[in-house]
């Protein structure tokens, strides 16, 4: 059983999109349940769940936030959030892939106070750099400051990169911010299912080695080594 454990939206179109990518995690492993929880505003909640023996939960969360670290199911496997990724940045290059040297890109996120995840993000921003030929920014107080900062600043056009799963408010937010254009959010993304099962897989691999023991686990490390969640007792 695959448990993904999504944020929660009350925009119809977010919820609608998650629910998608649950349906094509579904058609691309047949027979594997897949289910849907949500920390805050949508139900179920995942704290008031009791997960089946055998379940992994996949956070469907972008970066290493407050839901991360204190509101994901307890007594299972869960593994490391969908993001930061190299498949995301690839994501965003592809649909970036008109910028020019005069141009500039905002990398769009809901934010976070926590350093873990401001690093993360800053991470996506560095890979980002290294893959196009304009600059990229992090809107580290809002989108419109960072949109008209680069527009003073000389930038041809500005072009917004939504590093956020799913339409909703923040998302939202971002078409508002005065930008020439503003990609979508990730949930679109062909890619992302296949993303979602390689969590799982990885979450599935590292819970047999903790059961076979420590010596089991020291052979196989390398099995493991794409997984950096933990199970949380």
């Amino acid at each position: 059983m695959l448990l993904a454990v999504a944020h929660g939206t009350r925009h119809p179109g977010g919820r609608a999109q998650i629910g998608a990518l649950a349906e094509r995690v579904r058609a691309l492993r047949p027979g594997l349940g897949v289910s849907l929880a949500y920390v805050d505003i949508q139900e179920p909640r995942v704290a008031t769940l009791r997960p089946e023996p055998g379940a992994v939960a996949v956070p469907l969360l972008l970066s290493t936030g407050y839901h991360l670290r204190n509101d994901m199911p307890h007594g299972l496997p869960v593994t490391a959030g969908l993001g930061p990724d190299p498949a995301l940045a690839d994501v965003l290059a592809r649909r970036l892939a008109g910028v020019e040297a005069q141009d500039a890109v905002v990398l769009g996120w809901a934010g976070s106070s926590r350093p873990e995840a401001r690093a993360d993000l800053a991470g996506v921003a560095a890979d980002l750099t290294a893959r196009l030929p304009c600059r990229v920014v992090t809107s580290t107080t809002n989108a419109s400051q960072a949109v008209a900062a680069l527009r003073t600043g000389g930038a041809r056009r500005v072009v917004i990169a939504s590093y956020l799963l799913a339409t909703g408010a923040f998302h939202e937010a971002l078409l508002r911010a005065g930008a020439d254009e503003v990609t979508e959010p990730l949930v679109t993304a062909a890619s992302l299912a296949g993303l979602v099962l390689a969590r799982y897989d990885a979450g599935q691999s590292r819970s047999r080695l903790s059961k076979a023991g420590p010596a089991a686990s020291a052979g196989n490390t390398r099995a493991v080594a794409a997984w950096s969640g933990d199970t949380i007792a």
